[in-house]
Formats: C-alpha cells, sequence, structure tokens
C-alpha cells in the first residue's frame, strides 16, 4: 500500500499519479474521499463475486495443501514399513586365517564413501587395540559377505578418533588420532588402506605421522581449495594441517573440540565443542585473532557436542550433545528447526548417523538401544534393543548405507557389539550367506 503523506492528495495506483483532493461533492472535484470510498468497496466486491463464481479455487488450494500433507505421511508411512521389517542376522567374517576367529570387541567401525570397507578398532585383553579393514560384497542373490583382511595391527596407544582420507583416490587413506603414552607424544597417523591386505598388488602410498597432542576428534576436507588438507580438534585449539607439506593453521577456541566435519562445497569446517557451541571456520580467511572473528558461523547445543554432520545441501546442519539433544540447524539463520526425541546420553562420545537417501537419522543411546527417526518431520520410526545385554562397555556401533558392500550392495544397518557382527537388511529378499569364501 502507498502511504500519502499529504492528506490533500490521493495516489491513483493504476495511473500511478497523484491528484489533488478537495472536501465536498463537486463537478469540479470529482475525486473526493467519498467516492474514493466507493471505489475501493466496489473493487472489493468486483473480487469476491468473481471468487464466488469460481468456488473450485479455493478447495484446490485446499486439495494442494492435503495432498502435500498426505504425501509426507505417505513417505513416512514407507519408512516404517520398511525399518518395521528390518530382522537381524548375524554375520560371520570369513578370513585367510580360519583358525583365528575374532575374540576381542568391537569398539569402533567407520565405513568409507561407498560402504565397500570397514575401518575396524577391536579391544585386546592385554590392553591398548588392534585395528584393521573388513571388506564387504553384496551378491545378486541378495547376501552379504564380510572378509576381514589379512594384515591387523596392534598398538598400546588409546584411538579417540578415526576418519577416511582421500590422498591419491577416494578413500585411499585411513586418518587415526592416538593418545601419547609415558614419553611419547600424541600424533595424528595417516596410513594406506592396501597396507592392511598382503593380496593387494598396489604398493603401500604415502605413510606418515603428524606430532599432535592428544586430538578429540578429526577430519578430511574433499573440497579441491584445501586438497589433501586435515583438521584435528584438540583442548582448545583447532589445527588444520596440510598433509603434503605440513605446513600448519592453528585456531584458538577456548573450549574441546569433540567432533568436526568438512563441508563439500567450501573449504569450511564445522566444530562442536565441549561448551556447546557449533562454529565454523572458512579456510580461506586469513585472520586467526584472539577476538574469534574468523568464526563464520556460531550457535549453541545446551550440553556438550558430541556429533555434527552436515546435510547435503549444506544449509543444514545436524548436532547431538550430552543430554540426548539432537536439534536439526538452518546455519543461513542460525536457529533450530527441528528437533528428535528420545536419544539418551549422559556423558558418552555417541556420533549420528545419516541416510538421506532414505531419509532416515540412527544415533545409538548410551542404554545401547538403536533408534531411527524420519529425517523429514523428527518420528521416531523404530527402537532396536541391543543382542547383548546393555553395559558401558557394549555400546553398539553402527553403520548405515542404501549400497553396504558397494554399487551393487545392499541397503540395511551394520552392527558391531562385543565381538559379534549383526546385519538388518532394509529390504525383504535377503538371505544368510552360506557359500564359500569367494564365491558371490
Amino acid at each position: 500500500k502507498h502511504v500519502v503523506r499529504d492528506p490533500c492528495f490521493y495516489f491513483d495506483p493504476e495511473k500511478n499519479r497523484y491528484f489533488r483532493l478537495l472536501p465536498g461533492h463537486n463537478n469540479c472535484n470529482p475525486l473526493t474521499r467519498e467516492m474514493l470510498e466507493t471505489k475501493e468497496q466496489e473493487k472489493k466486491r468486483a473480487k469476491l463475486l468473481v471468487e464466488d463464481e469460481h468456488p473450485n479455487k479455493g478447495i484446490w488450494h485446499f486439495q494442494m495443501v492435503y495432498i502435500k500433507a498426505l504425501t509426507v505421511l505417505f513417505i513416512r508411512l514407507v519408512h516404517e514399513v520398511k525399518v518395521s521389517e528390518m530382522k537381524r542376522h548375524k554375520l560371520e567374517v570369513q578370513s585367510s586365517d580360519s583358525n583365528s576367529p575374532n575374540t576381542d570387541n568391537f569398539r569402533l567401525i567407520v565405513a568409507d564413501s561407498a560402504c565397500e570397507q570397514v575401518f575396524t578398532v577391536n579391544d585386546v585383553s592385554h590392553g591398548g587395540c588392534k585395528y584393521g579393514i573388513m571388506n564387504f560384497r553384496g551378491c545378486r542373490k541378495g547376501s552379504l559377505s564380510v572378509e576381514m583382511c589379512d594384515n591387523l595391527y596392534f598398538t598400546n596407544r588409546k584411538m579417540t578418533s578415526v576418519c577416511w582420507a582421500s590422498v591419491t583416490h577416494s578413500d585411499s587413506h585411513v586418518l587415526l588420532c592416538l593418545v601419547g603414552i609415558s614419553q611419547t607424544p600424541g600424533c595424528v597417523s595417516l596410513l594406506p588402506a592396501s597396507l592392511f591386505s598382503n593380496s593387494n598388488p598396489d604398493q603401500p602410498g604415502m605413510l606418515c605421522s603428524f606430532k599432535i597432542s592428544t586430538a578429540w576428534s578429526c577430519a578430511w576436507c574433499l573440497n579441491p581449495q584445501a586438497d589433501k588438507t586435515f583438521s584435528t580438534g584438540l583442548s582448545r585449539h583447532v589445527i588444520v594441517t596440510d598433509a603434503v607439506t605440513g605446513r600448519r593453521q592453528t585456531y584458538s577456541t577456548g573450549s574441546d573440540v569433540l567432533t568436526q566435519q568438512f563441508a563439500l562445497r567450501a573449504p569450511v569446517l564445522f566444530n562442536g565443542c565441549r561448551s556447546g557451541e557449533i562454529f565454523s571456520i572458512d579456510l580461506r580467511q586469513r585472520g586467526r585473532g584472539r577476538d574469534h572473528s574468523w568464526k563464520t558461523c556460531r550457535f549453541y547445543q545446551d550440553s556438550a557436542v558430541t556429533s555434527v554432520r552436515l546435510l547435503q545441501d549444506e544449509n543444514y546442519l545436524l548436532a547431538a550433545d550430552m543430554l540426548g539433544k539432537i536439534k536439526l540447524w538452518d546455519v543461513r539463520v542460525k536457529r533450530s528447526v527441528k528437533q528428535y526425541e528420545g536419544h539418551h546420553n549422559e556423558y558418552a562420545y555417541l556420533p549420528l548417523h545419516l541416510s538421506e537417501q532414505e531419509g532416515l537419522l540412527l544415533a545409538v543411546g548410551q542404554d545401547c538401544y538403536t533408534r531411527l527417526w524420519s529425517l523429514r518431520d523428527g518420528h521416531l520410526i523404530r527402537t532396536i534393543p541391543s543382542p547383548h545385554p546393555a553395559g558401558k562397555d557394549s555400546i553398539p556401533n553402527v553403520v548405515f548405507s542404501s549400497q553396504l558392500g558397494g554399487r551393487r550392495g545392499l541397503p540395511g544397518l551394520l552392527m558391531a557389539v562385543q565381538r559379534d557382527l549383526y546385519y538388518y537388511p532394509y529390504n525383504n529378499d535377503y538371505q544368510d550367506w552360506t557359500g564359500p569364501k569367494g564365491q558371490g
């Protein structure tokens, strides 16, 4: 609406000009207030008359809103049906040494981007841990086979964080954060995946170690503007390192950085802190002052942040904290837009798992229950109890993928708990693997 500052003038929006108003009715001044009010009333009457002659227009709008709501409900029901039919199958891990079955508890499993390989960390009875890689293969007959790589490595150090790294090709390496012991400082090791298999004809690629004090988290950047760059979250610091040159950038954060993830479209690093703060760092900016002006985006959860996950459009970010709150944030306006109820956590470092293709969000709680939510509307679809009694040392580790085992793989949930491995297929035609090693 046009605001008239002078009460003696009237602006006609159709003619886009002002007309002088004089009081009273006379032939010299056809534009009076009474006439203008009558004109507005007539326009309103004519508009309502047209709408009355086409009543389906309002009904059509209502139908569109109704159809949209039904579509959301239908999508959720499809997910609920498929998730409710997921049945547990125990997987037998094939190994070149059939006399050495797995007798150590799983502590961590992390899948590569194609979900063909899963990096595993197992506790060992005499202290420390062992780590290796499992290969998955989905078969046309609807079965899934698992084979442990030949070489397993042992360390007496505690491993705090792991992520896959793309150095020579996609997921060619694994980045490990190891805690220091005695006189040995903490470090971050970059290991080629081919190192874990004797049958791989390729020579091991770049293998190096970086002296970095105890890191809580790590992340690898896939954006070409920061090629071969990784980040580590430490106590009150973030260190961004070029894996080739060793050049570092250090950011003072004021709180322990427990979780990290790089964006893909830009060299931007998102961080979750013990203080509850979530902030991003744009690596293209030069400033790293104590005023924290280099934090391009910052907002807060209610407790220590244990996991951050960016959605594909990178406008939204999922965050979980140690109060069991899972929120979806719009990073453009720095506001929480959705909350996922039911997660349980008090003090544990528990990651979020996201499958946008299936529209699912997954998280394992400190109570050892695995929960699946509809990503779109936040509805809790299913709660899966652990196959083993709940305990501090038996919290399941999970991987969910629509293609577990690679391009021709199977959709479903992989669960590692204690020394056992389970598979929950996301379809109805799964068959237990009974064939010999290598068949498929």
